[in-house]
């Protein structure tokens, strides 16, 4: 990997979270994603579950993660699996863990190679009673492909009928939304691996540039600084392109007079960070254009502010439509009747602000959080207002990374990167 070792203190921690919600007797599983097959004998690169990194650090393929908090001897209650290792494998793959290797990553002890996973599950589910799967419950998620996980789960309900079930899910939806303060550095560090790539940009658009040429510039500062690249497929809208929400093609040429969003950011040891910034390809916002963006500027201000303990997610985004109802009457988007004879169900804003404006943001860019529940100090959101303008050829979308403290308002993670009207026409004029 790439990244710099992470104390394994953290993930002995998460553990001891998780098995303190297990219910007595029980025993749950986590197993590694697969390597996803492409064609011939070409695949996709590795990328971890990132349950089973959350709760051990291995980030291997292959691997297995038990535990079993009630087992009889104390070496059964945390066991690795993992695919054991050779001088072969070694030639042709490169390095994998080796058990002292893992128990350095996670602080297990108990380590065997995984050819002896049945064996040794069958041992456990003779002293158990119940057995936690863990399921994809995110409220994003469509899952067309049968993962190692479901398979899993699959064989497991075959060969163990008499024993209950029980879902990993819930726990971790809880426990992954606070995050520890480990985290919140791993974060800040992919916040500030984002910002070195935004900084580099700032000084190398300009008209006919192309928005590949932008992905790459990124992608060589990302990596440099360790990280693996995008955390997500970046977008890199110019002009009219930016009206469409996930653009991804980066094909196109961003052209004198343009805006250029730019909805990109690097990972770092699987965690995310999730940065979005609107530029002018000249170097200068026309009035219109600073106009728009500062009523963004001020919506995601405001919106940030919301973000306190207690607060319900559904609540919080009736607020900042109200903010941006505001802005969009004062920019000539909107007018009176437009608002009095809105949908309920679909704002007048909705017309040029049409996504949500806030995410749980963490080991996945759109991170594990029960919405129905009230937020917690710790819990890292993105704060992301857009106005979007498909008769003007332009949008504009402003994104930062923010954690939730116990008072007041919450810490933004890219404080540090440009993101005011002046500052971002001033670098790009140096």
């Amino acid at each position: 990997m790439k990244y710099h070792q992470i104390n394994s203190a953290l993930f002995v921690k998460n553990r001891r979270k998780f098995m303190a919600e297990m219910k007595p007797n029980s025993v749950a599983v986590f197993n590694s994603n697969d390597i996803y097959p492409i064609s011939a004998d070409s695949t996709l690169p590795f990328a971890q579950h990132r349950d089973i990194f959350y709760l051990s650090g291995v980030d291997q393929e292959e691997s297995v993660l038990l535990l079993f908090p009630d087992a009889p001897y104390e070496s059964q209650r945390e066991i690795l699996f993992l695919r054991e290792t050779n001088d072969h494998i070694a030639v042709w793959e490169g390095e994998k863990l080796t058990k002292e290797r893992a128990f350095q990553v996670s602080g297990i002890r108990t380590v065997y190679w995984l050819q002896d996973f049945h064996k040794v599950l069958n041992e456990m589910m003779t002293y158990a009673d119940t057995m936690y799967i863990n399921t994809n419950e995110h409220y994003r998620a469509t899952v067309e492909t049968e993962t190692r996980e479901a398979r899993f789960v699959k064989w497991w309900k075959e060969r163990y009928p008499a024993h209950n079930v029980a879902k990993s899910n819930p726990i971790l939806q809880r426990l992954r939304s606070v995050k520890e303060s480990e985290e919140i550095d791993l974060i800040q560090h992919a916040c500030d691996i984002t910002e070195k790539g935004f900084r580099r940009l700032l000084g190398f658009v300009k008209p006919n540039v192309t928005e590949y040429e932008v992905e790459a510039e990124l992608a060589h500062e990302f990596i440099r600084n360790r990280s693996k690249g995008f955390a997500y497929t970046p977008i890199i809208a110019s002009g009219n392109n930016a009206n469409v929400l996930h653009y991804i093609e980066n094909n196109q040429q961003c052209k004198e007079g343009d805006l250029l969003l730019l909805d990109v950011a690097a990972e770092y040891a699987n965690y995310s960070s999730d940065m979005t910034r609107t530029i002018p390809v000249s170097g200068r916002f026309t009035d219109r254009q600073k106009a728009v963006y500062n009523a963004v500027l001020r919506v995601k201000n405001e919106a940030t502010k919301m973000l306190t303990p207690g607060t319900l997610w559904k609540q919080y985004h009736i607020e900042v439509g109200k903010v941006m109802t505001s802005e969009l009457l004062g920019l000539g988007l909107l007018d009176k009747a437009d608002v009095q004879n809105e949908n309920p169900e679909w704002p007048a804003y909705k017309k040029y602000f049409m996504h949500g404006t806030s995410h749980h943001m963490g080991l996945d860019t759109h991170d594990y959080g029960l919405l129905h529940e009230p937020m917690k100090p710790n819990m890292v959101f993105t704060v992301e207002p857009g106005i979007y303008i498909p008769a003007e050829k332009f949008g504009i979308r402003l994104e930062d990374n923010v954690v939730v403290q116990e008072k007041g308002e919450p810490f933004n993670l890219m404080r540090n990167i440009p993101v005011e009207v002046d500052e971002i026409e001033t670098l790009m004029n140096e």
